[in-house]
C-alpha cells in the first residue's frame, strides 16, 4: 500500500525570513497554498530544521504541481527559472519580495545538501521520513514509494520469456500474411509484446496502435485457447485514463473487431469472441473510493484478470500507474499503449516518456534481434541494435509509419518538424501552408481568426437549428449534431488571458451570437457545447466528455433543454441529461490542449498567446497539432518567434523510475 502524508494543518508562523518568503510566494501564486502548508507542517514538527531544508520541501511539493515526481536540486540551482517553471503564467511581479530564483542564487549544492542532513525529515527511503533524498533528487515519500512499486512490478515482468519464438511464429504469420523485405513494426510489436509479461507500444497518430493491439490480443487468445483441450481464453481488460479516451477506444475497437481477418487461425471465430470490446476508465476498473486515494483493488485484493492493456498511457500519472500495477496478479501481463511525444499527465510523473526514452533508437540486443527474427521472419535494422541495450528497451516498440499523415500532409510534416526538433523547418512549413495547413500571425490574425472560428462552428450549429425536439428520431438527430461538432474545435495553450480558454470562450460566444448562430452568450441555450470536468459515475459521465445542449420534448408536451452526450460504447446511443444535474461542466467553444488529449477532431484551430510561456513546449505544440485529422489552422498573436520558442522548449520532467532500486 502506498503511504499517504497526514492531512496538513494551516501553516504556523515560521521563524525568520523564510516564513515571509513562503507566505509571500504562496499569496502571489508563485507557490501553491499546499506547498507552503507542507513547509509549515514540517517546521512545526521539527523547529530546529534548517530553513533551506524547509525551502527544499516546499519546492519539491511545488514540482509535483508542475508534473515532476521530485525536485532536482542541482538543476534548481543551475537554472531555477526553467526548472521551477517560474514565474507562473500571468503572475504579477513580486515587488520588493525576493523571488525563489533570487534566494537560490547565492546557494551552492554542498550547502543545500548539508541542510538536508536531518534524519527525522529526510532519509534514503528505507525509514519513515516524509522526504526522501536519492543523490540530487528530493522526493515526497509517497512519490518515492510509487516509483519503487512501479519499477519493481516492471522488473518482475521483464524476466524470462513467457512464450518462445517458435510458439509465436505460426499465429503471427496468420495475422500478418503479407510478407516483404523490410520489417513490419506492427508485427514486431505483437511479437515482442507476446514474449514477456510487460510491453510498451508507442507511435504517433495513425500508426496503427489500436490495430496492433487487437492483433496482439488475437495472437495471445489463439495461443491460450489452443494450448490444450478445454483451455480457457485469457481474462483481458482494456482501460484508459479518462472517459473520453475510453469512449474513443471503445468506438475504434467496435469498428475493427468484427472485420479483423482471423481466417488463418484455428478456431478464428472463437478467438474473435474472446477479444474484449469494452473499455473502462482506470479509476473505475480499480474501484475508486470517493474522498480517498485508495482503491478497492490493490495487492491484497488483486484484479481478476490475466492481462491489462492501458491505452493513452502518456496521460497516466505516476501514482495511478503504481496503483494499477499493485492491483495486478503476479502472473498478469501489462501492455502500455500511447504516443511518447504527447503531453505527459497533468499530475506528477512522466511514466511513458521515461519508459520510451530510447524508443526511436530501439537499442535491441543481439539476443532480442535473434528472437524477433525467429518469431517474425525479420530482424530489426542494424541501426536499432545495441549490445548495451537495457532490459526495458527490449520490451518497447515504436510504430514508425503513419497511415493518416503521408509525406505530403502539411499536418504530418509539421508534427514531424516539431518533434525533430527543427524550428527552421517549422517556420518554413507555416509560411508555405497547404491544403490541410494554414497560418495566422500577429495582431492582424484576430479578425480573420474570428471569422474562421465562426465558419468552423457554423455546420454543427446549423444541425442544432434543424434538430427537432420531437421524440421520433431524436437520438439520430443528436448523434448528427455531436458528429458535426467533432468536425471542428478551438484549442489553446492557456486557461487565462485573452488568448486562453476564458478569453476565447467569451469572444467566440459573442461572435456566434452576432452572427445569429446562438441565441445567448451565457446560461443554458440550444447549441451550447459543454465539457465535463469531473467524473460523475451516477450520470455515467467521465472527465473529458463533450455534450451539446438541445431542445427536447418532455412528457408534459413542453419543450425543454437537455444535454446530449454520446453513450461512449461505440454505438449511436445518446445519453440525455438535465442541465440542472450537471454540476461540473464548462463551455467548450475553446478548450486547452491538455483537455483535448484522448480526442480527435476533423479540423482544429490551435491558438497560441502573444508572448512566450513556460507552458508553451514542444510536447504541447505537437499534441495540439495532432488532434487534427484533416485540417489545422495555427494562429499565434506573438508571431513565429513564439512558435519557435515552443519548439525549442521541451518538457523535462524529473524522476528516477529507470534508476529505482
Amino acid at each position: 500500500m502506498i503511504p499517504c502524508l497526514p492531512q496538513l494543518p494551516p501553516s504556523p508562523d515560521l521563524p525568520g525570513e523564510m516564513q515571509a518568503h513562503l507566505a509571500g510566494w504562496a499569496e502571489r501564486g508563485w507557490l501553491r497554498e499546499i506547498d507552503a502548508a507542507l513547509a509549515g507542517f514540517l517546521w512545526r514538527e521539527v523547529p530546529s530544521a534548517d530553513p533551506l531544508l524547509i525551502l527544499a520541501a516546499a519546492l519539491a511539493s511545488h514540482q509535483l504541481g508542475r508534473g515532476h515526481a521530485c525536485l532536482d536540486l542541482q538543476a534548481a540551482l543551475d537554472d531555477p527559472a526553467f526548472t521551477l517553471s517560474l514565474p507562473p503564467d500571468g503572475a504579477d511581479p513580486l515587488d520588493a519580495l525576493p523571488s525563489p530564483m533570487a534566494v537560490l542564487g547565492d546557494l551552492d549544492l554542498p550547502r543545500w545538501l548539508a541542510a538536508l542532513d536531518c534524519p527525522v525529515l529526510v532519509d534514503d527511503g528505507r525509514g519513515g521520513a516524509p522526504l526522501v533524498r536519492r543523490g540530487n533528487r528530493l522526493y515526497l515519500q509517497r512519490y518515492w514509494r510509487c516509483e519503487q512499486v512501479l519499477a519493481a512490478a516492471i522488473d518482475a515482468r521483464l524476466g524470462d520469456d513467457v512464450l518462445s519464438a517458435e510458439a509465436v511464429r505460426s499465429p503471427l504469420e496468420a495475422l500478418f500474411p503479407a510478407g516483404g523485405d523490410a520489417i513490419d513494426w506492427q508485427k514486431a510489436a505483437c511479437a515482442l509484446a507476446a514474449r514477456r509479461r510487460f510491453a510498451v507500444i508507442t507511435g504517433g497518430p495513425g500508426t496503427g496502435k489500436t490495430t496492433t493491439v487487437l492483433r496482439l490480443l488475437a495472437l495471445l487468445q489463439a495461443l491460450a485457447i489452443g494450448a490444450e483441450e478445454g483451455a480457457r481464453p485469457l481474462r483481458i481488460r482494456l482501460a484508459a485514463p479518462t472517459g473520453k479516451a475510453a469512449a474513443r477506444l471503445n468506438e475504434s475497437i467496435a469498428a475493427q473487431v468484427d472485420t479483423l481477418a482471423l481466417d488463418g487461425l484455428p478456431d478464428g471465430e472463437t478467438v474473435r469472441a474472446a477479444i474484449p470490446r469494452q473499455v473502462t476508465t482506470l479509476h473505475r476498473l480499480l474501484g475508486s473510493r470517493p474522498g480517498s486515494r485508495r482503491f478497492r483493488h490493490d495487492a491484497g485484493r488483486p484484479l481478476p484478470l490475466d492481462m491489462l492493456v492501458i491505452d493513452e498511457a502518456s496521460m497516466v500519472d505516476l501514482e495511478l500507474m503504481a496503483a494499477a500495477v499493485q492491483a495486478l496478479p503476479p502472473h498478469a501481463r501489462l501492455v502500455l499503449i500511447g504516443d511518447k511525444d504527447q503531453l505527459a499527465s497533468v499530475e506528477a510523473g512522466a511514466v511513458l516518456g521515461q519508459l520510451c526514452e530510447h524508443a526511436a533508437a530501439a537499442r535491441y540486443t543481439p539476443a532480442t534481434a535473434a528472437w524477433l527474427e525467429a518469431a517474425s521472419g525479420h530482424a530489426p535494422p542494424a541501426a536499432c541494435l545495441d549490445p548495451a541495450g537495457r532490459p526495458i528497451d527490449q520490451a518497447v516498440v515504436m510504430l514508425r509509419h503513419s497511415y493518416r499523415f503521408g509525406d505530403a500532409s502539411g499536418i504530418g510534416r509539421l508534427a514531424r518538424a516539431v518533434n525533430a526538433p527543427d524550428a527552421d523547418a517549422v517556420e518554413r512549413l507555416l509560411a508555405e501552408g497547404g491544403d490541410d495547413l494554414a497560418w495566422l500571425a500577429g495582431d492582424a490574425a484576430a479578425g480573420p481568426l474570428t471569422g474562421d472560428i465562426v465558419a468552423g462552428y457554423r455546420p454543427y450549429l446549423a444541425q442544432v437549428a434543424a434538430a427537432e425536439p420531437a421524440e421520433a428520431g431524436r437520438d439520430a438527430r443528436a448523434a448528427a449534431v455531436l458528429a458535426a461538432h467533432a468536425g471542428f474545435q478551438v484549442l489553446c495553450a492557456l486557461r487565462a488571458g485573452p488568448w486562453g480558454v476564458e478569453g476565447l470562450n467569451s469572444r467566440i460566444a459573442a461572435a456566434l451570437s452576432a452572427a445569429g448562430l446562438i441565441p445567448a452568450v451565457d446560461g443554458w441555450y440550444p447549441g451550447r457545447p459543454v465539457l465535463v470536468t469531473r467524473n460523475d459515475y451516477g450520470l455515467g459521465l467521465m472527465n473529458g466528455d463533450i455534450g451539446v445542449c438541445l431542445p427536447f420534448d418532455t412528457a408534459d408536451g413542453l419543450t425543454r433543454l437537455r444535454v446530449a452526450f454520446p453513450a461512449g460504447d461505440g454505438s449511436d446511443a445518446i445519453r440525455w441529461v438535465l442541465p440542472s444535474r450537471l454540476q461540473a461542466v464548462e463551455t467548450v467553444f475553446a478548450m486547452t490542449v491538455h483537455k483535448s488529449q484522448g480526442s480527435e477532431f476533423g479540423r482544429v484551430a490551435l491558438v497560441l498567446p502573444d508572448r512566450p510561456s513556460p507552458i508553451l513546449t514542444r510536447e504541447l505544440l505537437y499534441t495540439g497539432i495532432t488532434r487534427a485529422r484533416r485540417g489545422l489552422l495555427l494562429a499565434c498573436a506573438g508571431g513565429v518567434g513564439v512558435v519557435r520558442g515552443a519548439v525549442e522548449r521541451r518538457v523535462a520532467r524529473t524522476g528516477g523510475l529507470l534508476e529505482a532500486e
